[in-house]
């Protein structure tokens, strides 16, 4: 597979471009890269045209989209991995056209676009509708974002209508040719002004652009084409994400009625707190609470982890406020770029009370530094007492 090129460099546009300087870039390639504009050039060459052609849609596709160019600036094509359905690569020409048909001219403005993508009425291509996003928040603890998860979520969606196929019409019988628009699914209306007759267009209230009106409504969704129902949807959630991150699964909302494009599901991530652990970006932190021995005479203990525990040395001698780094027992980057740390915060227990052993050695804690610093091998006979004393 051929390696993917950055999105702005296929629309000759830098990464500050405004929704209008894209549209007008996608819509210059689009005409250059037409299938209509490759006649009469080899089979090698209108391959290639077709190539650029869906390239340049699916940068596109991803740029409008603010919500999958913030993911793609952020990540670049390992945001992908994130939105379920992808970005939207290997489009069809079918999609192309519903999408964005509306850029070349409106209805039948682009020269043969609507015929090529098999749209009729002279060339009159009819608008197509989407569903509407849905979105539901999934919880994660600590564990299942180091590691990614599949989750099955049980999501009431609108889905087609069985009985009518999501045409709304009673079963056996057809739609007709909208009366207000004549099957073009516009109104043209003409306006009289103080500079002359005015012309406007617009989408034909009766039909909602579709050209067709029912004779018939379905009695199961009462024309609606649309009937609600409860579905299990698995979602793959990579590692290393965080809380209020959404990611998008293409076309896995609601039904549009008609067949259109369904919408999106909008999966946003909510980050269950640890109890033990405190999340930094991709580094987690665990506050260590030693007794006065351990800290002084060093020794071993366990702390948590995102995958069970870690034995960790304590040094003699170890300081409240002391930061241990244990490489790589963080969490992972959404963009696999490495992974975090565990850093552990030492602090050192005061206690309140003390029985005669403790006070004896906290007697000779204090007489071995009264006036001058220990040597080492003056701390070495403190340590030797410390922990007869403890034994």
């Amino acid at each position: 597979m051929a390696q993917k090129r950055d999105y702005y460099e296929v629309l000759g546009v830098d990464k500050n471009a405004t929704a209008d300087d894209l549209k007008k870039a996608y819509r210059k390639l689009a005409i250059l890269y037409h299938p209509d504009k490759q006649q009469g050039k080899s089979d090698a060459e209108k391959k290639a045209a077709e190539e650029k052609f869906k390239e340049a849609a699916e940068a596109y596709n991803v740029l409008s989209d603010p919500d999958k160019r913030a993911r793609y600036d952020q990540f670049g094509f390992a945001g992908e991995q994130m939105g379920g359905g992808g970005y939207g690569g290997g489009m069809s020409m079918e999609d192309i056209l519903r999408q964005f048909g509306d850029l070349f001219g409106g209805f039948g403005g682009f020269g043969g676009f609507g015929d090529f993508f098999g749209g009729g009425g002279g060339g009159q291509a009819q608008r197509v509708k989407r569903g509407s996003d849905l979105r539901v928040r999934v919880k994660m603890n600590l564990s299942e974002i180091a590691k990614g998860t599949e989750k099955k979520l049980r999501i009431p969606r609108m889905k087609s209508c069985d009985h009518c196929h999501g045409t709304g019409a009673k079963n056996g019988t057809a739609l007709e040719t909208c009366p207000t628009c004549g099957g073009t699914g516009v109104e043209t209306r003409m306006q009289r002004t103080m500079f002359g007759t005015m012309q406007s267009q617009s989408v034909c209230h009766t039909c909602g652009g579709s050209g067709k009106r029912i004779k018939e409504a379905c009695p199961h969704c009462s024309g609606k084409g649309l009937l609600r129902k409860e579905e299990v949807v698995s979602i793959s959630i990579p590692a290393g994400v965080s809380d209020g991150m959404t990611l998008r699964m293409a076309r896995q909302g609601n039904d549009a009625p008609g067949g259109g494009i369904p919408g999106d599901l909008l999966v946003v991530i909510e980050e269950v707190r640890d109890a033990q652990l405190t999340r930094d970006g991709n580094d987690l932190i665990y506050n260590l609470m030693l007794d006065i021995p351990t800290a002084v005479l060093g020794g071993k203990v366990e702390v948590p982890t995102v995958d069970g525990k870690a034995r960790v040395t304590i040094k003699p001698g170890t300081q409240p406020g002391s930061i241990l780094r244990l490489r790589g027992k963080g969490l992972p980057s959404p963009e696999r770029y490495g992974t975090g740390d565990l850093l552990i915060n030492v602090m050192v227990y005061m206690p309140e009370k003390l029985n005669e052993k403790e006070k004896e050695a906290m007697a000779i804690l204090q007489n071995s530094g009264e006036h001058v610093k220990p040597s080492e091998g003056d701390k070495s006979r403190i340590f030797s007492r410390l922990r007869h004393i403890f034994d």
